[in-house]
């Protein structure tokens, strides 16, 4: 199937073919017909799967179909994170550079004068963060009575991140008459809900088993004493050469102190995460996109907005919590067709959460000692330490026909439950 096949304009195909893409992901395939035929659409679908695309090519194409309602809101695409709304609205922008929309995008950190000047203006799309889009429509700054399509990107995340309750004040703004599409990697019980009440006789597309890793991932543990993780992943940057490297870290504070001591070890590093201002946060993910700094630490949650095709490094400096964020974090490589490299740096504490992962993924991840790091305890033998995570429970992966119901912690310490290739590159 090639995207001459999917009644887009030859507007939109010319901005397709610019970018060197020929054939659509497998979500393409399916969202983009059922999105022109204005069915709502619930979709699964993983990070570097395509899904912005898409949505952004039909909605593009809507829009196009009746241009007397130019100037108007008539889209609006919902996202967890300011560096996702960045990208979404670039998305938006690149697909439509040969149509006359205008795309905003709302978030915070950022002056909102600068926002209440350009809405005056006149825009077609908006792509916003809900706690900005929330303090726009309480000033009045922003009319949504005329808006078409809605559209929820992440729902999973948005969970995750406590704005289930932002989101229902939103939907009290929006027309009750217009197309909804959710997207969400995965579908817990709350997820569901919300979806029950939003959608309308949705269209179910499910692309890639839940668990399911990018097919040229390279996967490969290295265990450590915990004390020589830092000299560890110095050691591989120097000696391996790696040149663009995302490494996750699990806490801020992590992150921060992590930048620094490979700072002073000669290495260039970045932090990225939510104590981060609007302006360091893009200034650092510049920087690193430009090759400019060597590694960039982040958080899940930051880093959740992060998309770059040829990233050719991943490292898990601490394995998460949750195994489903295991595949979110190395999904961040092997994109565009390209190979990639998830590196994860475990040490004994961390065999509980290991075997989590390895049983989602259901297969055990290939091990490999370096020399001169050999650990001091065998990850297969150490009784695994309790860690208690500092926000919210793990959620159940659930697929579209869930029963809702979760399994009962195993302990008070609360290891966390489960909640649960593309052709086409573009997130």
């Amino acid at each position: 199937m090639s995207f001459n096949t999917l009644g887009l304009s030859p507007e939109l195909k010319q901005a397709i073919e610019s970018k060197g893409y020929t054939d659509p992901s497998e979500i393409q395939q399916q969202a983009i017909p059922s999105i022109l035929q204005g069915n709502d659409i619930m979709a699964g679908a993983q990070t570097g799967t395509g899904k912005t695309a898409a949505f952004a090519l039909p909605i593009l194409q809507r829009l196009q179909n009746d241009e007397s309602k130019r100037r108007r809101v008539r889209t609006l695409v919902l996202v967890p994170t300011r560096e996702l709304a960045s990208q979404v609205g670039d998305s938006f922008r690149s697909y439509g550079k040969n149509l006359r929309f205008r795309t905003s995008t709302l978030y915070g950190g950022v002056s909102i004068r600068t926002q209440i000047d350009k809405l005056k203006k006149g825009v077609d799309i908006v792509v916003a963060t809900p706690g900005r889009l929330l303090d726009h429509l309480d000033k009045k700054t922003l009319d949504l009575s005329e808006l078409e399509v809605f559209v929820l990107d992440e729902a999973d995340r948005m969970l995750d991140m406590g704005f289930i309750r932002d989101i229902k004040k939103v939907l009290k703004y929006l027309p009750e008459k217009k197309q909804n599409l959710l997207f969400s990697a995965t579908f817990p019980k709350e997820i569901q809900t919300l979806a029950n009440n939003l959608l309308n006789s949705p269209k179910k597309i499910q692309v890639a088993a839940s668990n399911s890793t990018a097919d040229k991932v390279i996967q490969v543990i290295y265990p450590v004493d915990k004390s020589r993780k830092r000299e560890l992943l110095a050691h591989c940057i120097k000696e391996e050469g790696w040149f663009q490297v995302l490494v996750f870290s699990r806490t801020k504070h992590g992150a921060n102190k992590l930048a620094s001591q490979l700072n002073k070890v000669g290495i260039d590093a970045n932090a990225f995460h939510g104590n981060k201002s609007q302006s360091q946060r893009t200034r650092a993910l510049k920087d690193f996109k430009d090759a400019k700094t060597q590694v960039l630490v982040a958080t899940d949650i930051a880093a959740r907005g992060i998309d770059i095709n040829l990233l050719p490094q991943v490292v898990n400096f601490d394995l998460p919590y949750v195994p489903e964020d295991y595949i979110h974090r190395i999904g961040r490589t092997a994109r565009a067709g390209q190979e990639g490299k998830a590196v994860s740096l475990v040490s004994a504490d961390e065999h509980k959460l290991l075997s989590d992962i390895e049983r989602l993924l259901k297969q055990e991840i290939p091990r490999k000692i370096i020399q001169g790091f050999e650990p001091t305890q065998n990850l297969r033998s150490a009784p695994p330490k309790p860690i208690s995570r500092n926000k919210g429970k793990g959620r159940t992966q659930r697929s579209f026909k869930s029963s809702g119901k979760t399994k009962p912690s195993r302990s008070k310490a609360a290891w966390h439950q489960k909640r649960p290739k593309k052709k086409f590159s573009n997130k």
